[in-house]
């Protein structure tokens, strides 16, 4: 698309540096039909850029945002002051080894027992998508005191 924009901008200095007559009157007719070509291209790669898919405008939410993932807030009412669409991203920042990160299901989630596998970095990321997440910290007792958080992404 920005290739498109200078090759525009290429024609309308064609146009001021054609001094003869004759010449002029060519310029001008290839600077018409260059022109219009131009603009429809531009206004078509806009369109296309206007429809695309939501998840390519996707965002990145650290959860729990200053205080992170620990023991520190309500997850599900961070969660509930937040926009969600499939394809953003959520990091889980922790101090590594005080806790860990298991997407979970609604069962999982519900019993805080997780059967997945943990990521334990301290700067884990996880791609949502479309619907209801689920993840929660799978170390003894930190679920059941309220580490576990449920998105849901439109």
């Amino acid at each position: 698309m920005v290739s498109l924009f200078y090759k525009c901008i290429s024609l309308k200095a064609v146009s001021v540096s054609a001094k003869s007559g004759t010449h002029q009157v060519a310029v001008s007719e290839n600077m018409a039909m260059g022109r219009g070509s131009c603009y429809a291209a531009l206004l078509l790669s806009l369109l296309l850029l206007l429809c695309s898919p939501r998840h390519s405008f996707a965002a990145t939410h650290d959860v729990g945002e200053s205080q992170g993932w620990g023991f520190s807030l309500s997850y599900d009412n961070w969660a509930r002051s937040k926009s969600f669409a499939a394809g953003d991203t959520l990091v889980f920042k922790y101090q590594a080894g005080q806790h860990n990160v298991v997407p979970v299901s609604v069962a999982d989630y519900r019993s805080c027992k997780a059967s997945g596998k943990a990521a334990a970095t301290g700067n884990d990321k996880f791609s949502l998508k479309k619907g209801y997440n689920y993840f929660i910290c799978s170390l003894p007792g930190h679920c059941e005191a309220g580490m576990k958080l449920q998105v849901v992404a439109n």
